[in-house]
């Protein structure tokens, strides 16, 4: 069980696409990769799997402990993991939860992908003081991004020469290697038809750029033996969850913990006007509803059987469906489950963001929660008894979040794991 965690000083450095890269640079070889993602992210993930043709599990070093975290890391084969934002970034105030923490906890090196589309020699004191910052977290490798010219190149190595950690190779600017976004990050994995043709692509990139031998050479051990760390009971013995592009944000993590528990899970697509299968509970996770409000009004199999189900719960976009309307961003309004008094809207946007501590006011849940707070969407109107207490990252008190109307409820909160 060995890894390596790859992480760059700033978001937007091509940390995904490199991953990607030599993920199925990997995979094209023969080699058996795993990987994780820092923080709490649902779709980068998908992107992984692709690549890697391996799950992808999220290690989120504010959310989870450290137990949790070494637990979730170890497997049966090498596992690479990619940072989030720059790589001392975290949560408010001291930066918890960045992917230093997690190079700490995992006993991990990092190597740096430095963005160098708009510097030179600057790079050198970049990547030494990234290194010297905490002596607790090692660079061992660095990675030049979007180079400009070979020229541009001799000058970046030049610079980097005295400062001792090896360059590992350098990828030269391409446009080919964007990739789309949207609101919430990445157009999501199963929405890219040229997704293989892409992947395939960028391997190739990276194996003619990188020093693949020498990137496996820096793997280092993970912890052995683990302390055993408390999971977040399943919410109901069985369970039919939502899964499709308007419904993909659900963390593995939980479900397999719920399934190792015992719970029963099936899954159905509300796009393709599917019902839940009979079950206990019905969850709508969160995910892109806003982009499909008109398909999913008009879907009367997945609204009717929903409408029936012994209870329903809801994350985020899960949670604005199980309200009466949904206003698009054309400012349209659609009509949407009717479980819950609540009423949302994208056509005026408003970013809410940051990470939440819960504590259950009824329903489902017993025992605190963490969890994380992403989404655009404007409450109009929210009616009724709330789901939680909450308060963010540094502790500070916020309004009570979600409704819980009899068995139906939910938030905007993704529960990422139980407090521990």
């Amino acid at each position: 069980m060995t890894g390596l965690i790859l992480t760059a000083p700033n978001s937007g450095g091509g940390k995904t696409t490199l991953t990607l890269g030599i993920l199925r640079a990997l995979k094209n070889r023969g080699i058996s990769m795993r990987s994780g993602k820092s923080g709490p992210d649902y779709i980068d993930p998908r992107f992984h799997e692709a690549a890697s043709g391996a799950p992808c599990v999220n290690l989120d070093a504010w959310a989870m402990s450290p137990a949790r975290l070494q637990t979730l890391a170890a497997g049966n084969a090498p596992i690479l993991i990619e940072g989030a934002m720059g790589l001392f970034d975290g949560a408010p105030p001291m930066g918890k939860g960045a992917t230093a923490d997690l190079a700490r906890i995992l006993h991990l090196p990092c190597v740096l992908i430095c963005d160098v589309s708009k510097q030179s020699q600057s790079v050198a004191a970049v990547v030494e003081g990234f290194s010297r910052h905490a002596s607790d977290v090692r660079i061992t490798g660095v990675i030049l991004n979007k180079v400009g010219s070979p020229r541009h190149e001799t000058m970046l190595r030049r610079a980097l020469d005295p400062v001792g950690i090896p360059i590992l190779g350098a990828v030269y600017r391409d446009a080919k290697l964007e990739t789309p976004s949207r609101h919430l990050g990445l157009v999501q994995a199963n929405e890219r038809e040229d997704l293989e043709n892409f992947l395939d692509y960028t391997a190739n990139i990276i194996d003619n750029s990188l020093n693949i031998d020498r990137i496996i050479s820096l793997f280092e051990p993970l912890p052995k033996n683990p302390e055993k760390s408390a999971i977040l009971p399943p919410p109901a013995q069985s369970i039919a969850i939502a899964s499709d592009p308007a419904f993909a944000f659900a963390y593995p993590h939980l479900l397999q913990a719920w399934r190792k528990a015992g719970a029963e899970l099936s899954f159905f697509s509300p796009l393709a006007d599917e019902a839940p299968a009979p079950s206990d509970l019905v969850i709508l996770p969160g995910g892109y509803p806003e982009l499909h409000a008109g398909k999913l009004a008009g879907n009367n199999n997945f609204l009717t059987g929903t409408r029936k189900a012994k209870a329903v719960y809801g994350e985020c976009g899960g949670y604005m469906t199980m309200g009466t309307g949904l206003t698009d961003a054309q400012g349209i309004r659609h009509e949407m489950l009717g479980l819950l008094p609540l009423e949302t809207s994208f056509a005026k946007r408003k970013l809410h963001l940051g990470y939440r501590n819960l504590s259950p006011l009824g329903g489902l849940w017993e025992i605190p929660l963490k969890a994380h707070e992403f989404h655009y969407a404007t409450t109009l109107s929210a009616n009724g008894t709330p789901l939680f207490k909450a308060t963010d990252a540094e502790d500070t008190k916020l309004p009570p979040m979600g409704l819980i109307i009899g068995p139906h409820s939910g938030s905007f909160a993704h529960i990422i794991d139980r407090a521990q």
